[in-house]
């Protein structure tokens, strides 16, 4: 009976290890279950005086393996109400004492996105509304969240603030970091996010948009080319249809102060107007008529057009130019109080800017005009500049060309031009003081 059994056993024994080889092998192939970490979810705060403003960014296998809802290729458009059911029921702010606000999940859309490690993958994007019980705190909350992570325990959402006027943080570039949503994995549940964004105020926020009215100018490079290009035939004298001869000083500087005060006073009472009045204007139109103001000013930089109405001129088309400027405003959905108080700092900020470049340009437009190379180097800035006007106006009509992406790219590099303006304006300076030096004194009137 040995023969047998020992038989027997021999074959179980090869069995055996045939199957565990196998399985070894399959597991050798198979890829590790960390070799292909998850995309996380993404929540940017916009805190206004009265709200909180979420947008989600989701993945959406993620969002479906926790959901059950099938996302489709394009929109989410046949599955709007599901989608927006489930959010609403996984998104509980709460005061610090613990009353309940109101959730509201508005606008849904697809888009692509790519995190590091996890390589590209759809993303669902929606848009909520997070409301606060009369007179409670907006910047001091509890934060209940667990949008896929109730389903998915490895999944995390990175929580951040991205617009807060009252803290001073409104050019939209960046965010803060508030804190980040996982399960715990002692208790297997998900700890609510309490956020805390400190004591805001409003001269933090005029601080904010005083800066921020400077930067846009700075790096408006079609603001900037549509005031120098009006004055940099202000020192000419127009005389039958050319510019030929100068004229005094005194009138030039006059000339200059009128259109910078024109144009000022122009985008001032539009961007007043509009930021009030809280219209909702098209872009494109308003775009191509900065465009279209620049080209004007350049052919009459060669040729005059408008002599000695150039100030009118600039406060016309200041108007389309403060328009430009109101929808950076009409972004932030401030309340009154705050509009007044940002509307003061950003065109504060606006006109600082504005004062320093043209205080910068002045010595070298007085120079440049007595220069024997002053007609060439005129008709050159004035073909550059109507170069770049008529880039920008075909790709603000809906023609994108490498010309408009030129010449935005130009507002990139402003510590360039405020450095090569005051450079400028120090030699025209210097050869100012040099040439009086050398001219010789007139001789004492006889007695």
């Amino acid at each position: 009976m040995t023969g047998p059994r020992n038989w027997l056993t021999r074959a179980l024994r090869r069995v055996a290890g045939i199957a565990v080889a196998v399985a070894a092998a399959l597991l050798i192939g198979a890829p590790p279950a960390t070799a292909h970490p998850m995309p996380h979810s993404v929540v940017r705060l916009d805190v206004y005086e009265h709200s909180v403003s979420a947008r989600l960014e989701v993945p959406v296998d993620e969002f479906t393996r926790a959901s059950g809802l099938g996302v489709p290729e394009k929109t989410p458009a046949d599955r709007t109400g599901a989608i927006r059911a489930y959010l609403a029921a996984h998104i509980h702010p709460t005061t610090t004492d613990g009353r309940t606000w109101q959730v509201a999940v508005g606008r849904l859309s697809l888009s692509r996105a790519v995190q590091t490690g996890t390589g590209e993958y759809r993303e669902l994007i929606a848009q909520a509304v997070l409301t606060p019980p009369a007179g409670a705190d907006v910047r001091h909350f509890t934060f209940g969240y667990d949008v896929i992570v109730h389903q998915v325990v490895t999944h995390t959402a990175l929580v951040s603030v991205r617009q807060d006027w009252a803290a001073g943080q409104v050019d939209g570039e960046g965010t803060t970091q508030v804190g980040t949503i996982r399960v715990d994995t002692r208790t297997m549940k998900v700890p609510a996010l309490k956020v805390d964004l400190g004591a805001g105020s409003a001269w933090r926020g005029f601080v904010a948009m005083l800066r921020l009215g400077g930067d846009h100018i700075l790096t408006g490079t079609d603001h900037l080319l549509f005031l120098l290009i009006l004055l940099l035939p202000a020192p000419l004298a127009a005389n039958a249809g050319r510019w030929n001869g100068l004229v005094g000083p005194r009138k030039a500087l006059a000339r200059i102060g009128r259109i910078t005060l024109a144009f000022t006073l122009g985008h001032s009472a539009a961007l007043a107007a509009t930021a009030f009045g809280r219209l909702d204007l098209p872009a494109r139109p308003v775009e191509a008529f900065i465009a279209a103001s620049i080209l004007v000013g350049a052919i009459h930089a060669v040729r005059p057009l408008f002599p000695g109405r150039e100030a009118l001129v600039a406060g016309i088309f200041g108007l389309g130019h403060g328009m430009a400027f109101s929808f950076v405003l009409a972004e932030m959905r401030l309340t009154t109080g705050q509009l007044a108080t940002s509307l003061l700092g950003f065109n504060l900020g606006i006109e600082l800017v504005q004062l320093l470049l043209v205080c910068l340009a002045l010595p070298s437009l007085l120079v440049l005009a007595r220069l024997r190379g002053g007609p060439a180097a005129r008709l050159t800035g004035a073909v550059l500049t109507g170069v770049a006007a008529v880039g920008w106006l075909a790709d603000r009509l809906g023609l994108p060309n490498p010309v408009a992406r030129a010449a935005d790219s130009a507002g990139s590099h402003t510590t360039l031009l405020l450095a090569a303006l005051a450079a400028t304006a120090v030699a025209a300076a210097a050869r100012t003081l040099l040439t009086r030096h050398r001219t010789p004194a007139d001789p004492a009137p006889a007695r």
